[in-house]
């Protein structure tokens, strides 16, 4: 009984909630770029964008929408563990998990908006600018493959996704513009995916074999030759053939260039610990962001000399049908 007054005629603390509305306006724009990898209008045009991510909950507290972005950016941005991410804004790992999946697939949903091949005027210019590097004609993208390391999958399709460096990854294709900007993707093939399979069971290919794009991409010696794929001679035997590998190989870089960039500014890219179906979502995210930032005009200070290294590139079998087409152009613009 005397427990129970004692209670009672304790003095009650009131519960003091931080008011999370907007951690914005306590920092720097440098040190909010630093943090979410965009300046605080990019990120509140971002979120206008989004679908409501008001949550109705009987919780005394629910998470506002500006934080439920910033938290899955500074996950994208940063790769840190989810524990990490909610720490930063005092709230627990599940409610950040759940936040940066959903916040992340509502970006993903966003793609038709910023990642789109060329046609009409737009390929004539990137043609034009692609032309300005080297000198090669007709180009419209440079495609290539890069590895995005995940955590071992469990099922039977488990080493699918071991690929040549042995640790499991999914082959991400890209294809890019002269301005970095990435204008096709496909992020849905296990790591062991042979880069010439994935493009030609893609949806780009298919647009290029029915002749919706009346032009060219670069691709290296992992890709067959096509009347619209361009490839090296992996032995050139005159100066002609010589001019064009180095035409090709200078123009060509601005994907290595790319997957540099876009690694460097969103790091959960270089290792996403879950499960396949998921990373596949972050990564999209990530690049649609990419784009964003490019609109935008918000790219890393040190995205000039951001350079992803070059990985080994497992040859395609002969077979292509451009050799042809690869004959003209050595004759037309490098003799």
């Amino acid at each position: 009984m005397a427990a129970h007054q004692r209670i009672a005629n304790r003095e009650r603390v009131p519960r003091n909630f931080r008011d999370r509305s907007n951690p914005l306006e306590d920092l720097s724009a440098s040190d909010i770029f630093a943090r979410y990898r965009f300046h605080p209008d990019t990120i509140m045009d971002l979120l206008r964008q989004l679908p409501d991510l008001s949550t109705h909950t009987k919780r005394n507290l629910p998470i506002p929408p500006l934080l439920q972005l910033l938290v899955t950016l500074r996950f994208l941005g940063t790769g840190a563990t989810h524990i990490l991410v909610g720490d930063d804004v005092k709230i627990s790992r599940s409610t950040a998990g759940r936040c940066i999946r959903q916040v992340s697939a509502l970006i993903a949903n966003l793609a038709p908006n910023y990642i789109s091949f060329p046609r009409g005027d737009q390929a004539r210019q990137v043609m034009l600018e692609f032309a300005h590097i080297a000198g090669f004609p007709k180009v419209l993208g440079c495609v290539d493959g890069t590895h995005v390391r995940i955590t071992k999958p469990s099922g039977p399709q488990e080493a699918d996704f071991v690929n040549r460096k042995q640790y499991h990854s999914l082959n991400v294709q890209m294809v890019c513009d002269p301005a970095f900007k990435i204008t096709s993707i496909c992020c849905n093939w296990p790591g062991a995916t042979h880069d010439n399979r994935i493009f030609k069971m893609s949806s780009l290919c298919h647009q290029f074999e029915r002749g919706d794009h009346d032009g060219l991409l670069l691709g290296d010696s992992g890709y067959q030759c096509r009347p619209f794929v361009m490839t090296p001679f992996i032995n050139p035997v005159n100066q002609n053939e010589k001019r064009y590998n180095n035409a090709l190989c200078r123009t060509r870089v601005l994907i290595e260039q790319t997957f540099g960039f876009l690694k460097k500014r969103f790091q959960c890219l270089n290792f996403l610990r879950t499960k396949p179906e998921v990373a596949v979502v972050y990564i999209k995210a990530a690049v649609t962001l990419h784009n964003y930032g490019i609109v935008r005009g918000e790219v890393l200070e040190t995205q000039q000399n951001v350079v992803q290294e070059a990985a080994n590139v497992e040859p395609c079998p002969a077979g292509g049908d451009g050799y042809a087409m690869r004959a003209h152009i050595v004759q037309t613009f490098f003799s």
